[in-house]
Parts: structure tokens; C-alpha cells; sequence
């Protein structure tokens, strides 16, 4: 699962107040493809414009809608979270034990 913040460039504003859009079905043929889903989509106030939960089949395939979106020109930015499943910060945490951290000049 993948968590998008983004924002739109003024001139994308511009042109979806001349010709409103619902953006949620261009989303979703985008994830669906390379073999994803889109979960929500939503718009915002705040430092970011818009938030969507995505499904992908690995970090390749979310990353190559990542560039896809950022090259159009549409966002001025874009920031994508990669989202762990409880089971899988769970296996996470049972691996930490052999990481054997030490802090910097200890």
C-alpha cells in the first residue's frame, strides 16, 4: 500500500475551475496499469492539495506511476509513503533483534 500527497501547479487549478474533473478515474487507470488499485482519493486543505491510498504490486510499479504523474507537468509535488501491513512492522520487528544497532560514539 502506498499513501500520495500531492499538489497542483496554479495553472492546473486554472484549467480544472474552466473544466471541472473528476480526477478519481484517470487515477485509477493509472495504478491498474501496471497491475494496481486505487483505494481512495481525496482533496484537501493544507500544505498539500490531494492524498491517495494506492495498491501496487511492488515499489517498481507505484514508482513508475510516481514519474508517470510528475513528468506531466500537472503537480508542482509529490510525496509517496510506503505503508507497512501490522504483520509486516511485526516481521520487521523480530529481525531488529539481529541488527545489533550501535549509536555513533558509543
Amino acid at each position: 500500500m502506498y499513501l500520495t500527497r500531492f499538489s497542483y501547479t496554479p495553472d492546473t487549478w486554472a484549467r480544472m475551475i474552466e473544466n471541472p474533473e473528476d480526477r478519481r478515474e484517470a487515477a485509477r487507470r493509472y495504478i491498474e496499469s501496471v497491475g494496481g488499485k486505487l483505494h481512495g482519493f481525496w482533496y484537501a486543505f493544507g500544505e498539500h492539495d490531494g492524498w491517495n491510498l494506492w495498491e501496487a504490486p511492488d515499489n517498481v510499479s507505484m514508482a513508475a506511476v510516481a514519474i508517470a504523474i510528475g513528468a506531466g507537468g500537472a503537480v508542482s509535488s509529490m510525496e509517496t509513503t510506503v505503508l507497512l501491513s501490522v504483520e509486516d512492522t511485526i516481521e520487521a520487528l523480530g529481525k531488529a533483534k539481529s541488527v545489533r544497532y550501535r549509536p555513533p560514539a558509543a
